[in-house]
């Protein structure tokens, strides 16, 4: 495995989740819960950002690899992981939410897994709904992190509601996934 700038951007989003999740967990008298939300949500953008960053980059150095391929939707679905978790536990996303999510996140994970297996991961490439829905959460997310107000604009309402479509667009995504692999594991089995 050689090292690349992408690959290192990469390993970079994962070892921001520590971080992440601990900025929670230091004690009030040494940083303010509004500082924890403003850290935690540059900690989360910075990933996003990153995330479009290290593809663009393979591509733009054609520094593309199967280890990159593997590595990159791994470090997504830990962050995205991470941050639905801490939103549950700050009682700002229901639980049944979070679960829907990372569900089919291992759910679509493991189908895809399989379809290559089959030689058919074409049959279930990213669509145009999975891209709307990470869309619609990476938007989400930040806000339900972010949570206070900035003056008239209330981010955990606007969280909330791009949350709660992002979860219908989980459900519709993961629908779509099935279906479309179901001629192929009509075929194998």
């Amino acid at each position: 495995m050689t090292l690349t700038l992408p690959t290192l951007l990469t390993w970079l989003r994962i070892s921001l989740i520590p971080l992440f999740v601990g900025i929670f967990y230091f004690d009030s008298n040494w940083i303010s819960a509004a500082n924890q939300n403003l850290v935690a949500t540059v900690i989360f953008v910075a990933a996003a950002v990153t995330d479009w960053l290290d593809g663009w980059l393979a591509r733009k150095l054609n520094q593309t690899s199967a280890f990159g391929a593997f590595l990159d939707p791994v470090a997504d679905k830990l962050m995205v992981a991470a941050a639905l978790i801490i939103l549950v536990q700050l009682n700002r996303v229901d639980a049944i939410i979070a679960l829907i999510m990372i569900g089919r996140e291992i759910a679509i994970s493991a189908l895809r897994e399989w379809m290559a297996q089959l030689g058919e991961s074409k049959s279930i490439a990213v669509s145009f709904l999975g891209k709307l829905k990470t869309a619609t959460q990476m938007i989400a997310i930040p806000m339900l992190l972010y949570h206070d107000s900035l003056g008239p604009f209330d981010p955990q309402a606007v969280g909330t509601w791009l949350i709660y479509l992002a979860a219908a667009l989980t459900l519709i995504s993961m629908a779509y996934y099935l279906k479309a692999a179901l001629p192929v594991l009509g075929k194998k089995e």
